[in-house]
């Protein structure tokens, strides 16, 4: 497929009655504006219809595939609602919608999470005789539900201890420690690095819980300070500086019918990191990958489910920048003696076919193709369906793979980013579907036949409301002029060729993001449409170092953060200054987290390029960043000093030119508030003039009606410097 270097999203109509954006509409906007789609839609089980909720959110409906036209009341938020009321009299339940996070158990019946006042319900209802046939409830300060496969069982967290309740009300506690610092069963365990979502796994015969046993006693208390109390107060956090201690993670196994625990013998040293955890079908066996604190040498090992000990190591994996694993093995349904592994060791992130003794069956990937997502197995079991990363990492695609003979196969078309699954029996695929001029598209798509019946064509909904500014996806060429780089501009309403323009330039940089995709907006903000509606080009771009273009693309900033990502950004700026219609006087920067120290590196190392720059959330020496992001791409402090050195922009404060707003929430457990206020006091004794301003109650992130305001800030800031 060519690759389009200019694509238009739409003129830059002035049709009687549109508007542009209004400030709040930057953060509400998203779902003022979506566009039409299918709400929570799913196949369901063996059968040619599909599920969603309707245009109210008040009953679950369903489709035929084969007669697109017909569409029927499955259950209603009523029903629902009388059949909470005989299961939980006790309740007041005033269900305002039908539970959007509903999934399929089988043909007949569905589950939900139902959060109320007073208690936590998993909650499953026969939706043909409208009965609820299955309710497990938990306390409302319940954390970290697992349920097991047959919900006999659900495993939770009271604070930093594990309990079980089971169907008949009977409570279980697990853990009971009282020691500050131990946490079990913790989705947090190593920070959520390397693909950890949760903290406790369910055996497949629901009779044997594994958990994570974080000891964190060792790790440095950090003082966040809280303002919502008369007299201040400190709440302390672990964190795990770069080359400081780091926690210490065990997995034990708890037997549901001795009662006993046993912990895996995953050995020393104690500070490593075990993810990629599953169970093996039968049960007895536990598989971890065990990834050693320099992050470049991974064991997948197998253990002994009835004593902990050490079975095998089936491989290892070893690289010089690092090893990274982001997934659980997946095993074949119709083979426990196979499994599904993911790794980038080829270059790009792709399946591999082993076998339980550690042998290499197939490797499965295809050509430069990245495995986003792994979607189910066919009905025989012998395909695996995916979704996959095409064209240079714009497109999101649907394949097919044969687990025998490794063909790959592209079961949707057209350029942009396609959700899609299959039925049970693999003869339909629900497709919904986007690009930069497309606002979604949801068809069904009969995979033998070819033939699409379009259930959902979505209207442009800024028409005849809000004047969409134009955006269009350009192409340049990394600094080390290999890689094609994809980024975005967006003009102004009511853009002229032959007037000079200010610059907002927005970046992240950071790995695992990508900020311009082929899909609605083309991943654009409506921040980022609000500041182009104002008269400002509004320009983003990936550079090395982000996620979607293979392992090479994203490991180039290894041990030295910041400076291959600028080098490409330097090629998006050139693009820019080539173009007529910009005031090269008046440009500015804008960045949050990775993009906040993007932002600051850029005032520092390129300081005659932006007037202005707002830097949120920055990082501004890698030292103070945590042990499990920070050194996988910098190492420790003690291993790379002239690294450390070279990123680091607090001893650069003197180097600063332009204005600079930083701004921070003060509670930011994730890059803590010393980042900045280091900065600001080098800039102090440099005599450097700048900006501060905190968001008391927030943490990493300014969510709510407070995004409001931050937005509001950024754009006063940028037209007081850059609009004079």
């Amino acid at each position: 497929m060519k690759k389009l270097t200019l694509l238009l999203l739409l003129a830059s109509s002035m049709a009687y009655g549109q508007r542009n954006l209004n400030i709040e509409e930057t953060v509400f906007g998203p779902r003022t504006y979506a566009p039409t789609a299918l709400i929570s839609s799913n196949w369901i089980p063996n059968s040619n219809n599909i599920s969603y909720l309707d245009k109210g959110y008040q009953n679950l409906v369903q489709k035929s595939a084969t007669n697109t036209g017909s569409e029927e009341i499955i259950l209603s938020k009523n029903d629902l609602q009388n059949a909470l009321k005989t299961r939980i009299p006790n309740e007041q339940i005033n269900l305002q919608i039908f539970p959007s996070d509903y999934k399929w158990e089988d043909a007949n019946t569905i589950s939900f999470i139902l959060y109320t006042k007073q208690a936590h319900y998993h909650i499953a209802v026969n939706v043909k005789n409208k009965e609820i046939v299955h309710l497990l409830e938990t306390k409302l300060e319940a954390t970290n539900q697992e349920y097991t496969t047959d919900y006999s069982k659900v495993a939770f967290l009271i604070g930093n201890n594990i309990q079980i309740k089971d169907n008949t009300g009977q409570l279980t506690v697990v853990t009971a420690d009282t020691v500050d610092g131990i946490l079990s069963g913790s989705d947090y365990t190593h920070r959520q690095e390397f693909g950890i979502k949760k903290g406790m796994w369910w055996n497949p015969q629901n009779d044997k819980l594994l958990y994570y046993r974080k000891d964190e006693t060792m790790v440095t208390k950090y003082p966040l300070i809280q303002w919502d109390t008369r007299v201040a107060s400190v709440k302390d956090i672990r964190y795990p500086m770069a080359g400081m201690k780091s926690e210490e993670v065990t997995l034990v196994i708890y037997d549901t019918k001795t009662k006993q625990k046993i912990t895996l013998a995953t050995g020393e040293p104690k500070e490593q990191f075990l993810t990629a955890v599953t169970w093996d079908p039968s049960g007895q066996s536990i598989y971890v990958g065990v990834l050693n604190r320099e992050q470049n040498h991974l064991k997948l090992n197998q253990y002994n489910a009835q004593d902990g000990r050490l079975i095998k190591t089936l491989f290892e994996e070893t690289a010089s920048t690092w090893v990274e694993p982001q997934n659980d093995l997946l095993f074949l349904p119709n083979n426990p003696k196979q499994f599904l592994y993911q790794s980038d060791r080829g270059g790009f992130n792709q399946l591999y076919l082993y076998n339980t003794d550690g042998k290499l069956i197939k490797k499965l990937g295809y050509q430069n193709l990245i495995v986003q997502q792994l979607g189910d197995f066919s009905p025989k079991g012998d395909l695996i369906y995916y979704t996959g990363v095409t064209n240079d990492g714009l497109d999101r695609q649907l394949f097919s793979v044969d687990l025998k003979t490794g063909k790959t196969i592209q079961l949707t078309q057209g350029t942009g980013t396609h959700n899609a699954k299959l039925n049970s029996d693999g003869s339909y695929i629900l497709d919904q579907f986007s690009n930069l001029t497309t606002p979604n598209i949801v068809q069904i798509k009969a995979t033998k036949s070819g033939k699409i019946e379009k259930i959902v064509e979505s209207t442009n909904p800024f028409l005849g409301k809000i004047n969409p500014p134009k955006i269009e996806f350009i192409t340049l060429t990394s600094a080390d002029g290999a890689t094609p780089l994809t980024g975005r501009i967006i003009y102004p309403s009511d853009f002229d060729a032959n007037k000079k323009y200010p610059v907002m330039y927005y970046l992240y940089g950071g790995s695992h993001s990508q900020l311009v995709t082929n899909k609605w907006l083309g991943g654009a903000g409506y921040f980022d449409m609000y500041m182009a509606q104002q008269g400002y080009i509004v320009f983003t771009m990936d550079n090395r170092g982000t996620d979607a273009r293979g392992r090479a693309f994203a490991t180039a900033t290894h041990r030295q953060l910041g400076q291959a990502e600028m080098a490409d950004q330097m090629k998006g700026i050139e693009f820019l200054k080539s173009k007529s219609f910009v005031d090269q006087n008046k440009m500015g920067i804008f960045g949050w987290s990775f993009g906040g120290f993007m932002t600051t590196s850029f005032m520092i190392h390129h300081n005659d390029i932006f007037k202005a720059a707002v830097a949120g959330g920055p990082v501004m020496d890698w030292k103070y960043y945590e042990v499990m992001y920070g050194e996988r791409y910098m190492d420790m402090p003690q291993e790379n000093p002239e690294g450390y050195k070279l990123t680091s922009l607090i001893d650069k404060a003197d180097q600063l030119k332009g204005d600079l707003l930083i701004i921070h929430g003060a509670q930011d457990p994730v890059v803590v508030q010393q980042h900045s206020m280091e900065f600001v006091e080098a800039c102090i004794k440099a005599g450097k003039q700048v900006d501060y301003f905190l968001y008391p109650t927030h943490e990493h992130n300014v969510s709510g009606k407070d995004r409001i305001h931050m937005y509001e800030k950024i754009a006063r800031y940028f037209d007081m410097h850059l609009k004079k």
